[in-house]
């Protein structure tokens, strides 16, 4: 089911621009960059439950965007982001005498369908951003700290089994179009649909996926109108 989600929402992806063509006609390329925090959890499920605390952790990447058409008061674009993402989690102590966090580095490529109402020149719109994301685990690491050799656990020492991961993402913001450039803000969270960790019956965990809120800020300029 969770495979299925995913081809979907590509499917409706690759199919927006067919069925868009209905509105005024736009041909406006921009490209920026855009950075802030990740608040982290995994979705773990196993006989022990694994008891976390919220992650907080930096990102930052690119975007391009295109904007195709306007239909009525609606912009409708598609936007493309190579982002640094760092995820994982945090554990818990619980009043046990040790603390654990897993650190894991992504390369996180989101495909958005983008969807604005406002001003279109100089002014304030508010967006939607909604479509899939693929992302490609670059490095993770470990942190230990006190007396953790008393209390292990099976994902202590266990890294990932997968290094790609696939989800669904998804954002609201504010846009401030100026003459030197458009700035956002926006809030997004992303639901993972993949497991790192193996997840057949023979298995520990049965599920173990990312689930990030994030918040960023993000400079963009036009290159053609």
């Amino acid at each position: 089911m969770r495979h299925k989600s995913f081809l979907l929402a590509i499917a409706l992806l690759c199919c927006l621009p067919a069925f868009s063509q209905v509105g005024e006609l736009r041909n406006n390329w921009a490209i920026g960059v855009h950075g802030g925090v990740n608040l982290n959890k995994v979705s773990f499920t196993s006989d022990v439950r694994v008891k976390e605390k919220m992650q907080v952790a930096p990102a930052c990447g690119i975007m391009v965007r295109y904007l195709s058409e306007k239909y009525f008061a609606m912009l409708c674009a598609l936007q493309v982001e190579v982002n640094y993402s760092q995820k994982g989690w945090l554990e818990d102590p619980d009043g046990n005498p040790y603390t654990y966090e897993r650190k894991m580095h992504y390369l996180d490529v989101p495909f958005l369908v983008h969807l604005a109402y406002g001003k279109e020149e100089r002014g304030v719109q508010v967006f939607l951003n909604l479509g899939p994301q693929v992302s490609f685990l670059v490095k993770e690491k470990e942190i230990y700290g006190g007396q953790w050799q008393d209390f292990p656990y099976e994902q202590h020492g266990k890294l990932a089994d997968r290094s790609v991961d696939y989800g669904l993402t998804g954002g609201a913001g504010m846009e401030v179009r100026t003459g030197i450039g458009h700035f956002q803000i926006e809030g997004r969270y992303y639901f993972g649909l993949n497991d790192f960790y193996n997840n057949s019956k023979r298995d520990y965990f049965s599920r173990s996926a990312h689930s990030t809120i994030s918040v960023r800020l993000a400079y963009l300029f036009d290159i053609t109108k």
